[in-house]
């Protein structure tokens, strides 16, 4: 039994995970099959998304106009936004997505957690919901706003969550339909299948997971480089893609806006990498992305477009599987068949891993009532795996695929989430710029300017599709984000009544007054006051409770009680107060605890309690419990009680 003041850190906050050596690359390897399986999948329908099966094949010019398009999208989106700037944005605890931009811009008043065994002065402390600094007046006048804005954007990436894997899943498993057309009828019930099996395995962590679809997502990129060098040959001329020119001539020439949307599905999986930077670190998503994805799908459209120009009538059917080398039917197309929907179902993982990540940001700012979560790693904190979430996401997954029998009308739905993420980010990023980094207005300006551009281009081409399937997820991320800035407003209040009522008299010097809500002062039994600091327990202390009336007098009694502090900071909880109007009497002893969640996974047993004594009042204490994130909960009272008898 350690003794009250042991070894931990107790001011030990989460900071980003940094590894080196091989540790990195390990670390780099398992983001393959968390982090880039979604937008690693993108080649099996983004073409298909801007030249329809049911039109005739674009000429080759079309064809490499909109290679191109893809090419510079890939570039400037996935690469330059997300991985070289985006992720230098994530909060002091390594998470990131649009949620955390908001608690960047607006973070939470610092927490002195030694204030949680403090009974006197005022509390405060407030949450995120009610006590965010403002950064700058302007700032303030549009919190809500931004916070309504910054909730849209996390809304629409839990309809991602349901999007990713019924499109994804859904695609691979068509190209049946190429050598068994009478199983085209099938294909929703067997994606299903997949799907069901997919949400049951989150259920072992995101490391366990990760190492055993991270391979599966390691020889999809090959596959996808060596089929993609194959075709390329087949025709050379699809390498004057890389003249970003002609991506701009695709929409000069053809004076169709709407091809950006399908365009838009080649940088899915963008905000993923993004929410997921809280299982991993940047650098290892930077290396894994910029030396072995990005190269890989490049090549990838390459080869795509170049079939498509040799060999139209036949690929548009469906670009990826007829874009295979060597037909349907044989051995490599069935090895990739296979490889595909183990692909697919490691993307689907990218979202459901992100979604969890945001769930955890907002439920931790009390912006989502608390649910169970269980974390499923010893190393890093932001693993973990929310059960309620996973099985709510698979049941909106399972009634995508039933609802949107047409991948169009998917593909459409899917288009806008995404674009729309996109540039609730870009916004977000903008104010930090100026208010976080405090970096030139220069630099927030051509931010703004250039990838606000981008996006609002991808967004607009997005919103067109509103009527054609867009609806549903505009519909699923207004209603979520009416119910968090509901929940946000509604702990507000609750904080702010826990404030109110936590206050506590302040008499400086003078002790005689009791610093602790509606108790009157310290007197003897003569009326006398006690002006001297009480270092033990006096048995002629009287204690009285105000009521504003009248004062009425507290017995002890010869007993214990614990009241929890729910909310960090000074004071008593309001709990306590209510317990003396229902029952005028105070224990011997009275503790105040409050629990602390440490940055590590398991506490020692020996070190998991502080306690203070209140010297100005005999018989009270604040306590802190302090347990891993891995650790169960479980208050060992007759370790308070042991370290009270140590003071």
């Amino acid at each position: 039994m350690g003794s009250p003041f042991a070894d931990i850190d107790e001011k030990a906050v989460r900071r980003p995970l940094k590894v080196g050596g091989t540790a990195l690359v390990a670390l780099s390897f398992q983001t393959l099959g968390v982090v880039y399986s979604d937008i690693g999948i993108s080649p099996l329908y983004t073409l298909n998304s801007i030249w329809p099966s049911s039109q005739p094949p674009p000429n080759a010019e079309d064809v490499i106009d909109g290679i191109s398009a893809v090419v510079w999208a890939m570039t400037l989106l996935p690469l330059l936004k997300y991985v070289f700037f985006a992720l230098r944005f994530g909060t002091e605890q390594g998470e990131g997505g649009t949620f955390a931009l908001y608690h960047g811009i607006f973070p939470p008043k610092p927490t002195n957690h030694n204030e949680d065994r403090t009974l006197t002065t005022e509390s405060g402390w407030k949450t995120p919901s009610s006590a965010f600094t403002t950064t700058v007046t302007l700032l303030g006048r549009i919190k809500w706003l931004l916070l309504a804005w910054s909730l849209f954007g996390t809304a629409l990436t839990f309809a991602d969550g349901m999007l990713t894997p019924a499109i994804s899943v859904t695609s691979a498993v068509s190209g049946l339909a190429l050598t068994f057309p009478h199983l085209s009828s099938s294909i929703g019930p067997i994606s299903i299948g997949f799907l069901v099996a997919l949400f049951l395995l989150q259920r072992f962590g995101t490391t366990k997971v990760a190492y055993f679809f991270s391979p599966v997502t390691f020889i999809w990129i090959i596959l996808l480089s060596i089929t993609g060098i194959i075709n390329i040959t087949s025709y050379p001329g699809i390498l004057r893609a890389f003249d970003p020119s002609r991506a701009v001539m695709l929409f000069m020439r053809t004076k169709k806006y709407d091809l950006l949307a399908g365009v838009l599905l080649a940088v899915t999986g963008c905000e993923a990498m993004f929410a997921n930077l809280g299982q991993f670190n940047m650098l290892s998503i930077q290396l894994s992305f910029g030396c072995f994805v990005y190269p890989a799908l490049i090549l990838a459209y390459l080869g795509q477009g170049a079939k498509l120009i040799t060999n139209g009538d036949v690929v548009i059917a469906h670009v990826f599987y007829a874009s295979v080398p060597g037909g349907a039917g044989k051995p490599l197309y069935w090895f990739v068949y296979v490889v595909a929907i183990l692909a697919t179902l490691v993307a689907s993982q990218a979202t459901i891993t992100a979604t969890f990540s945001l769930f955890q940001q907002l439920i931790n700012l009390r912006s989502l009532p608390p649910v169970r979560m269980r974390y499923t790693s010893n190393t890093v904190q932001g693993q973990i795996y929310i059960p309620s979430v996973n099985w709510t996401l698979c049941v909106g997954t399972i009634i995508f695929v039933l609802i949107f029998k047409d991948l169009a009308k998917l593909t459409n739905a899917y288009g806008f989430a995404v674009a729309t993420v996109m540039f609730v980010t870009t916004t977000l990023i903008t104010i930090q710029i100026l208010y976080v980094k405090h970096l030139s207005w220069i630099l927030a300006v051509a931010w703004f300017l250039f990838f606000g551009l981008l996006d609002g281009l991808f967004w607009g081409a997005a919103l067109r599709k509103v009527p054609h399937g867009a609806w549903v997820p505009l519909l699923v991320g207004i209603a979520a984000t009416a119910f968090m800035v509901f929940w946000t407003w509604a702990q507000g209040l609750e904080d702010q009544f826990d404030g109110t009522n936590r206050l506590c008299r302040n008499s400086d010097a003078d002790v005689t007054k009791l610093e602790l809500p509606h108790l009157a002062d310290v007197v003897d039994d003569d009326g006398s006051s006690k002006s001297e600091v009480i270092p033990y327990i006096q048995e002629e202390l009287k204690l009285y409770l105000d009521t504003g009336d009248e004062k009425i007098p507290l017995s002890r009694m010869s007993t214990m009680a614990i009241f929890h502090k729910i909310s960090s900071g000074k004071g008593v909880p309001h709990a306590f107060y209510s317990f003396l109007k229902q029952w005028p009497a105070l224990p011997r002893v009275v503790v105040f605890l409050s629990v602390r969640i440490m940055p590590v996974a398991h506490v020692e047993k020996a070190d998991r309690y502080r306690v203070t004594k209140v010297r100005s009042l005999p018989g009270f204490y604040g306590a802190t419990y302090m347990k891993g994130y891995r650790d169960k909960f479980d208050v060992d009272v007759s370790t308070i009680v042991e370290l009270i008898t140590v003071l």
